[in-house]
Order: C-alpha cells, then sequence, then structure tokens
C-alpha cells in the first residue's frame, strides 16, 4: 500500500479530531484531498475497504438477534421507507432540472427512480461508527437502526443480483446445510477459547466460510459474512470474538473511507449537485422518525434512529456503478453519488453528536405525537414496590439478590440485557427488567422513587458501572450505591464518581473463605 495513504489518513483522522469530528470525516477529506494530487484506488487498498466492510457485517451478525428483524418496526419500516423515499428523492431530483444542471437534461423516470432508489439507502458503516462511538450499539434505538439497515442490505443484494442478471446457482441450495453445521462451529468456538485462534476463526468464519462460498454459488459475498456472523450469534463467545476482531476490522475501514474519496474528482457543477442532494438527508430522517412513531415507539427512540439512518449508503454507490456498466447512468452521476454519501456523512456525524440536545430541544413538540399504547420494550419501566436496584443479574447480582431477599426482607428488582437471561430468571421467580444500564435511554424510562435504599453496580466490566454512576448522578439519585469491581485499582474510580461502598470481588472472596474457616468449631 502506498505510504502516502496511510500518513494522509492519520493526518486527516487527527485533523478531524481536533474538529470534535469523528476521524472518518478525516479519512474521507483525506482520500479527495489524495485524488486531487493524482493518486488513484489501487488494488491493495480496494481489497482493504472491502474486508473491512466484511468484517464489519460480519461482526454485526455476531451482535444481532435474527428474531429483531422479523418485528413489524423493523421490516415494516425497511420496506415502506424504501418504497416512499425512492419515489420521494426521484420527484426532487426531477425538481433539480429547473436549476439548469447540465447532468439533469434529458433524463427520463426510469434514471430518476434509480438514483431514488440508490439514495434511499443509509449507511450501516456510519451507523455502527455512530453507535459505538455513543457506547449505544445496544440500545433499543440502536438495535432498530441496525434491523433497518440488514433489511436494506437484503433489498440491495436482491436488487444487485437481479440487475446484473447472475442469478444464484442451484447449488446455492445447499448453503442450507449451514443451519445444521452452525451448533457445530459454535462449539469450535467454545473450545478455542481467546488469542490468536480465536481471531483466526473469525477471519475464516467472515472470508471463507461466509464471504467466498456465497460468492462461489453466486449470492454476494457480504451476505455471507453478515449470515455466518447471525449464526454464531447464540455461542457465548459471540461478543468476544467480535470484540477481538474489533482493532482489525477498524483498521480496514479505514481503507474503505479512503476509497471513497479516491472514486472520482469532483467538478463544480458536481459539487453542487452533490450539495442539493444533501436536502434530501433531513427528509430521509423525518420519514424514518414518523414511520416509528407510527410503529408505537416513543419519540426519543423514533428521533434518535431516524437521525442514525439521515445519511447517504456506501451502497449507493454500488449500485450506481453497477447502473453505470449496464449503461443507465452517466460516469458523472458516479462523482456526485460519492460527493453525496461523502457530505452525507460529514453533514450527520455532529448532528448525532448532538443528539441528547436535538431530542431535548424538540421533546415539547414532537412528544404530541407519541402513541398511547406504546410498545411494551419501549414503555417506561415499573419498579413500583422494590426498595434496591441491581445493574447485572450474574452470579455476583443474583448472589446480592438472594442475600436483599433472604437476610434484609428488602423487595428488589434485577436489571439484565440479554433477553433470554431475563426470560430464564424471571421463570426462576426473580424480578427482573430487560434493560442495558450504558445506555441513556434505559435511564430516560426508569423512574427512582424517593423510598429506594440501595443500588447495586454488579456488571462485569468497569465501564457499564462508571456509566451508570454518570447516569445516577444526573437523576440526583439519593440511595445508597454499591460497587463491585475485579480490579483493586478501580475501587478509587468507583468511589470518585460518587459510590458509597466498593468491593473487589476476589479480595472479598479471600477474606470471606479465611473468616469463614476460622470460625468454625474446633479451630
Amino acid at each position: 500500500m502506498e505510504p502516502a495513504f496511510i500518513v494522509a489518513a492519520f493526518a486527516g483522522g487527527l485533523a478531524a479530531l481536533a474538529l470534535r469530528l469523528p476521524p472518518m470525516v478525516g479519512f474521507l477529506a483525506a482520500g479527495f484531498a489524495l485524488n486531487a494530487l493524482g493518486y488513484g484506488l489501487t488494488p491493495a487498498l480496494g481489497t482493504a475497504a472491502d474486508l473491512g466492510v466484511t468484517l464489519l457485517l460480519f461482526g454485526i451478525g455476531l451482535k444481532l438477534d435474527v428474531r429483531s428483524l422479523l418485528r413489524r418496526e423493523v421490516w415494516g419500516t425497511a420496506t415502506v421507507h424504501m418504497l416512499a423515499s425512492t419515489l420521494l428523492i426521484a420527484v426532487f431530483v426531477g425538481a433539480l432540472k429547473f436549476t439548469g444542471l447540465s447532468l439533469l437534461q434529458g433524463t427520463g423516470w426510469p434514471t430518476l427512480l434509480l438514483l431514488g432508489f440508490a439514495l434511499s439507502f443509509s449507511s450501516t458503516v456510519f451507523a455502527v461508527k455512530v453507535l459505538e462511538a455513543r457506547s449505544e450499539s445496544g440500545s433499543l434505538y440502536g438495535r432498530l437502526a441496525i434491523g433497518v439497515l440488514v433489511m436494506q442490505d437484503v433489498f440491495a443484494v436482491v436488487f444487485l443480483s437481479a440487475s446484473s442478471g447472475a442469478y444464484p446457482s442451484p447449488w446455492a441450495l445447499l448453503l442450507f446445510l449451514l443451519l445444521p453445521a452452525a451448533p457445530v462451529l459454535r462449539h469450535l468456538l467454545d473450545r478455542i477459547g481467546r488469542g490468536e485462534m480465536q481471531v483466526l476463526f473469525g477471519v475464516a468464519a467472515a472470508l471463507v466460510a461466509g464471504y467466498a462460498l456465497f460468492d462461489l454459488v453466486g449470492l454476494k459475498g457480504d451476505l455471507g459474512a453478515l449470515v455466518l456472523g447471525l449464526l454464531l450469534a447464540p455461542s457465548a463467545n459471540a461478543a468476544p470474538l467480535a470484540k477481538s476482531l474489533l482493532s482489525v476490522k477498524e483498521l480496514l475501514l479505514v481503507g474503505f473511507f479512503l476509497s471513497i474519496g479516491l472514486t472520482a474528482l469532483p467538478t463544480g457543477e458536481s459539487l453542487l449537485a452533490a450539495l442539493l442532494l444533501l436536502l434530501v438527508v433531513p427528509l430521509k430522517s423525518v420519514l424514518f422518525a414518523a414511520l416509528f412513531l407510527r410503529s408505537r415507539l416513543r419519540y426519543r427512540t423514533s428521533l434518535l434512529a431516524g437521525m442514525t439512518l439521515g445519511n447517504f449508503s456506501e451502497f449507493g454507490l454500488i449500485v450506481g456503478a453497477l447502473a453505470a456498466s449496464q449503461g443507465w447512468l452517466s460516469d458523472e452521476w458516479l462523482v456526485v453519488l460519492a460527493l453525496a454519501v461523502a457530505l452525507s456523512f460529514t453533514a450527520s456525524a455532529p448532528l448525532n453528536t448532538a443528539g441528547e440536545s436535538v431530542y431535548r430541544a424538540s421533546a415539547p413538540w414532537l412528544g404530541r405525537y407519541e402513541r398511547s399504547d406504546l410498545l411494551e420494550r419501549d414503555r417506561p419501566i415499573d419498579i413500583s414496590g422494590a426498595r434496591a436496584v441491581i445493574l447485572g443479574m450474574g452470579r455476583v447480582g443474583r448472589g446480592a439478590y438472594d442475600r436483599l431477599a433472604e437476610a434484609h426482607t428488602i423487595p428488589a428488582v434485577g436489571v439484565e440485557h440479554d433477553p433470554a437471561t431475563v426470560a430464564g430468571l424471571r421463570r426462576q421467580g426473580y424480578r427482573v427488567v430487560e434493560g442495558d444500564a450504558t445506555d441513556s435511554d434505559f435511564w430516560e424510562r426508569l423512574s427512582l422513587a424517593p423510598a429506594m435504599e440501595l443500588i447495586v453496580l454488579a456488571m462485569p466490566n468497569q465501564r457499564g458501572n462508571l456509566a451508570a454512576l454518570d447516569q445516577l448522578r444526573g437523576k440526583d439519585c439519593r440511595a445508597r450505591i454499591a460497587g463491585v469491581v475485579n480490579h483493586e485499582d478501580e475501587i478509587v474510580q468507583l468511589r470518585e464518581q460518587g459510590a458509597d461502598a466498593v468491593f473487589h470481588l476476589y479480595g472479598e472472596a479471600g477474606r470471606a473463605l479465611v473468616d469463614d474457616a476460622l470460625i468454625r468449631p474446633g479451630t
């Protein structure tokens, strides 16, 4: 790979950080700068970009519950939005003919609808990066946005297959054998442990069993990576695998953002056309928010999901490239689409960073459109009668819950983010609600009564405990807060953030072991 690519990417990312923008904006700018200096897209950079997107989709699959795609608010919203936005954007682009832009002259409805379809997609890469930057990938609005994006990916695969005339091979039916093979793959993932073997397993699953296998039978390889991720998602080691691949994926995605800038060099007219197309982005967000509200979701969930999806997608470039190869679009439109995608990222990034501020400002009037019959998973969380809240219902959390009930007769409620764990604990008689304590939306839905006496931070990682403490300070909580840490140096962090009592998990276990042994009769 050209050394200039690495230097430019680093400089662009550094400049973006200095301007309080996501590094991806700097990477895009670096790509256009390199293009202006005469550099072009190299095979090595193109390969890195493709691998980055493939691993990104594999990682999404590892974290996604396929049942979420079957919910009406996901597939229904994705379908209606795709149809409505295609038509609206086509009409908007057609109206731009009156601006006198030469590339629009003689443009018929087939071309307008094709452009509308290409611009109706939202960017999976951008949305995932924004959600990860805000640590809200597991939030309800984040899961909704990802679900819609996956549905859009399915629509794109169908279009690309049909338009190119490359229909799947009859051998594609053998891919259904991956379903009975999935338990074997999950067992293998659980057996190999952590470290380099886990990373190698993930790369092999994404690129060989996923991408290469699907590509071999005439299906889009990226879809194969996503499917393999979905099949491995039920494994206990799916989340650690996604974390292990994170650094590799992040590095390769730099190549993806550079490649967008290297696609073509803009002209004055193409830049003007791309800027005019940016006017469509707010319309996409508003339409998404309206559809989510119609699906009985809260206005906060609807607004933030709509903002996350308010951009153009790299799939627009793929659709445009295919259309150009078929003679349906001119090459100049590819330049416009590339600029529109890049500019939408630049415009949407600061808006998503200020998402909470936008929500606060719009709440007085947007709240009027919220339905009274909200979906159960987006209603205010009822913990009435509880005098203790336990965040994290693992072994430590369950132990704290049992101790409160048996020794102190204090009614408690547990909070757990995994739906399957919540269902299992409820069957055992625990009072548990589903929620992610690192998600600000969870705290928006939770009301802590003045009678609340104790909050226990029993989550397995320090980041979650610190995020919960930060939210509790904003709610003016008066209950005592106790936390459990795995490392001694984390004790000071929790105390500085306002925890009243902090216990070192292994240190306390050792002390309890010795005390119990010495007080036994006969010692």
